[in-house]
């Protein structure tokens, strides 16, 4: 108590002056009706822009819990699209069998089955000749090696190595990853990475005689790890190889390794079933 009339005293002039400075606003916004109008329209003024910042610090601090939702939601939509690419329609005729109307013999044969996982990336190289993505999703959350990884404007590599909760993805820009892909008008070719330009990919394999233009558009294929008519990227320029009638497709790379935060796990529930296939031909 001793302290706080000691304080009063010392600043007891102060305290006066803000005290009178009160009570003469009080009096001006309730006995004139101009100044009154000033005044309260710059105290509204003020806390207009209080109130502002504080909704965008509030806005700013919710933009992580907005990211992923809207991240789930685009996961949610691309399996229900996939839904719809993973099944061919098949019709069985069979000689001196009458078909009818009701096409009794039509089956959908389903030949894959994906699942889009979320998760956040917590490290990326891209200056490397090899470079990897890590993220922050592993074995407990589904992840297993061999899985594509995708953004959401295009491909970013494959899981290569998983523990209990983190995964290393290959990134695209690895001379070790070859994609599968295909032109807009079916031709199909691969995708590697070219190690001069850390964002440009080379289509290869493609025959000199298929036009392409500069601004096309080149996907995923069906023979890919990736599900099919994913985007890769566009066509930058052509190059022709003339020892062996092919030519050389430079492409930017729709998915911008620089500032690559969200990405999409793939899994393809019926590879595991095709592998053990293939491989069982191979060693025939």
């Amino acid at each position: 108590m001793r302290n706080f009339i000691l304080f009063v005293r010392r600043f007891f002039n102060l305290i006066l002056f803000l005290a009178l400075e009160i009570v003469c606003v009080i009096l001006i916004e309730h006995t004139n009706t101009l100044q009154g109008n000033d005044i309260i329209s710059s105290a509204n003024m003020v806390s207009g822009l209080v109130y502002k910042k504080q909704s965008d610090v509030v806005y700013y601090f919710g933009l992580r819990k907005m990211n992923d939702s809207l991240v789930n939601e685009n996961a949610r939509l691309r399996n229900e699209i996939d839904q719809l690419h993973s099944v061919d329609t098949l019709k069985d005729s069979v000689v001196h069998r009458k078909l009818y109307s009701a096409d009794s013999s039509t089956h959908i044969v389903k030949f894959a089955d994906y699942v889009y996982r979320t998760a956040r990336v917590i490290n990326n190289s891209t200056n490397a000749s090899d470079n990897y993505i890590t993220i922050n999703r592993g074995s407990r959350d589904g992840i297993s090696k061999n899985m594509a990884v995708i953004s959401g404007t295009g491909i970013v590599g494959r899981v290569e190595h998983v523990s209990a909760h983190f995964a290393s993805v290959l990134s695209v820009l690895s001379s070790k990853q070859k994609v599968a892909a295909k032109l807009k008008d079916g031709t199909t070719g691969y995708i590697i990475w070219d190690e001069k330009q850390p964002d440009a990919l080379i289509m290869i394999d493609v025959p000199q005689q298929v036009k392409v233009k500069k601004g096309d558009s080149v996907y995923t294929g069906i023979f890919s790890i990736f599900s099919p008519d994913i985007m890769i990227g566009t066509v930058l320029k052509t190059v022709v190889v003339k020892k062996n009638a092919m030519q050389l497709i430079y492409l930017q790379s729709s998915t911008n390794f620089h500032n690559l935060q969200y990405v999409y796990v793939i899994e393809n529930k019926m590879m595991i079933e095709k592998k053990i296939v293939e491989d069982s031909s191979g060693k025939k």
